[in-house]
């Protein structure tokens, strides 16, 4: 039995004890905005937060996370500076990966309190976007410093 944490509630789920923390979210929770891009974490689609870090899901085992706190997509609220910065830059075409990197980016600005974007942007180079929205990323990113600036919010 696997107890963690997920977006805020305690769970408690039989799985495999090889499965990877991604297809625990998707097949046992039900938690779909976290995707399945590569499987051998190159992408960044599969990230959620493991303790406020980012961290590529497919490569990290169930075991490995028990008693663990993750955020996924679905559990990043809804006015987050990074979520609104992406509707306002409308960084989206096609959406797949965006929840991952969404949570990429929301790691990086939590881990580094007093990031610039060019920060951020730098880190980002391991991360791939099917539709190449790379340019409305950049912009979503300093879009996102910028409202955390004003708001004086860390994450």
């Amino acid at each position: 039995m696997l107890s963690l944490t997920v977006n805020g509630k305690d769970c408690k789920v039989e799985v495999p004890k090889d499965i990877s923390l991604l297809w625990v979210l998707r097949d046992y929770l039900g938690l779909t905005g976290t995707k399945f891009g590569c499987g051998v974490g190159e992408c960044g689609s599969c990230t959620v937060l493991i303790e406020g870090k980012a961290e590529r899901s497919c490569q990290v085992s169930a075991e490995d996370v028990e008693g663990a706190s993750i955020t996924t997509i679905e559990g990043l609220p809804e006015d987050h500076p990074v979520k609104r910065a992406w509707i306002e830059e409308q960084v989206v075409q096609c959406g797949y990966c965006q929840p991952g990197i969404i949570m990429h980016v929301t790691g990086l600005l939590s881990e580094k309190q007093n990031s610039n974007a060019e920060d951020v942007i730098a880190s980002m180079d391991d991360v791939i976007c099917r539709c190449g929205t790379y340019h409305r990323m950049k912009r979503g990113i300093k879009t996102a410093v910028e409202i955390m600036r004003k708001e004086g919010s860390s994450s």
